[in-house]
């Protein structure tokens, strides 16, 4: 294993679990903050905003002065903006502060998915699930720390200093990643609009974004206030999301070799769709943490996949395809979150849901924007 792809394997790793850090202690912020579900749902949204704020420059800025750049900077300010999370004593400065660890999230998920394609088209060989993979298991590793921190009694201010002062020690390998080929121009406009051949593997990963999201940002908070778990339970939630889609990711290299993409994506969307429908219609707890956990196998390679062939559009640079692509799927992050919030407040948490559900079942019909792209 060469040591680009550690260091890119290390970067996946890093924004999964300072992800799932914050993820984890949802409930407990939002208890301390006194946030009704749709107050929640909205202050949830300053993240979404970040991310799409990012995303419609990073893809420009990392021509200009190179992923491996732009992904040091962003992973520093996550280290930087995950403990003011804890800290904030408002909503209001809540936003504020989601939207910058939004942002910086996103620009280091754009930056390292252009190294992971370099890493890619250098071995010659599928990698990305594995890069994604790694991701997953950063996520599975701080929900789990989460819960065991959250049942040791430790506030969310220290629990995040700690992951972050552990990750950022982590940076300076990012000195390892690869030079951007292309040159580092500084023409062209900062602020781009998608390519139209680019909006089909959009509108997959929208799809996906919005699955991913409720598990995200309301795995935890169904567990505890529609299902009745305590805390410690809940949080268990997203981990077992995160454990399968980890599995998942881990066996998607292996897969892509042996089945077609379309098919990997539209078998996942059916298990995705079945896992959560399973999880509204019952109130066991085990069920639903098994329906959560089908929805993470089943949406474990759908974005990788995507964002491979995102980064190999010809004519296209490779960071300006993926944030391209990303832009528009992740606007599932900025849509899900304030309505499974507002529609939950209105009705309640499972209907929500269960629309999310009649959403990633589109995935059958999206899976084809993969088959177009990589025939190309």
């Amino acid at each position: 294993m060469t040591l680009p792809r550690i260091v890119v394997l290390f970067a996946f790793f890093m924004n999964g679990s300072l992800f799932a850090t914050w993820l984890s202690r949802i409930p407990d912020i939002q208890e301390r903050l006194g946030m009704s579900e749709g107050v929640l749902g909205t202050i949830l949204m300053g993240m979404s905003i970040g991310v799409l704020t990012a995303l419609s420059v990073s893809g420009s800025l990392i021509a200009r002065y190179g992923s491996k750049k732009i992904s040091a900077v962003s992973a520093l300010g996550m280290c930087i903006s995950v403990p003011a999370i804890a800290w904030m004593p408002e909503p209001i400065y809540l936003f504020g502060c989601l939207f910058v660890f939004g942002a910086c999230m996103s620009s280091m998920d754009v930056a390292m998915n252009a190294q992971a394609v370099r890493v890619e088209q250098r071995a010659n060989r599928p990698m990305m699930s594995s890069f994604h993979a790694s991701f997953s298991v950063g996520g599975l590793i701080g929900a789990l720390v989460g819960s065991w921190m959250e049942r040791a009694d430790v506030q969310a201010t220290s629990h995040f200093l700690y992951a972050a002062i552990a990750c950022c020690l982590g940076i300076f390998l990012f000195k390892w990643l690869l030079e951007d080929e292309q040159s580092t121009s500084s023409d062209g406009p900062i602020f781009q609009i998608p390519h139209p051949s680019l909006w089909p593997l959009g509108a997959l990963a929208f799809c996906t974004a919005l699955g991913e999201g409720a598990m995200a940002d309301w795995s935890a908070v169904y567990l505890k206030t529609t299902i009745g778990t305590d805390a410690s339970i809940a949080a268990l939630g997203f981990a077992a999301f995160s454990l399968t889609m980890t599995g998942g990711r881990l066996v998607g290299d292996s897969l892509t070799k042996t089945f077609r993409p379309v098919d990997i994506i539209r078998l996942g969307g059916i298990l995705a769709t079945a896992g959560l429908i399973a999880s509204i219609v019952t109130s066991n707890y085990i069920v639903v943490l098994i329906g959560f956990g089908c929805v993470g196998f089943g949406l474990a390679n759908a974005m990788p996949l995507a964002f491979s062939a995102a980064g190999r559009q010809p004519g296209i640079a490779s960071g300006v395809g993926i944030a391209s692509v990303a832009s528009i799927g992740y606007a599932g992050f900025l849509a899900g979150p304030p309505f499974i919030g507002l529609l939950a407040e209105q009705t309640s948490l499972r209907l929500s849901l269960f629309l999310i559900a009649i959403l990633v079942a589109t995935l059958i019909f999206t899976a084809n924007a993969v088959k177009i792209k990589t025939a190309e």
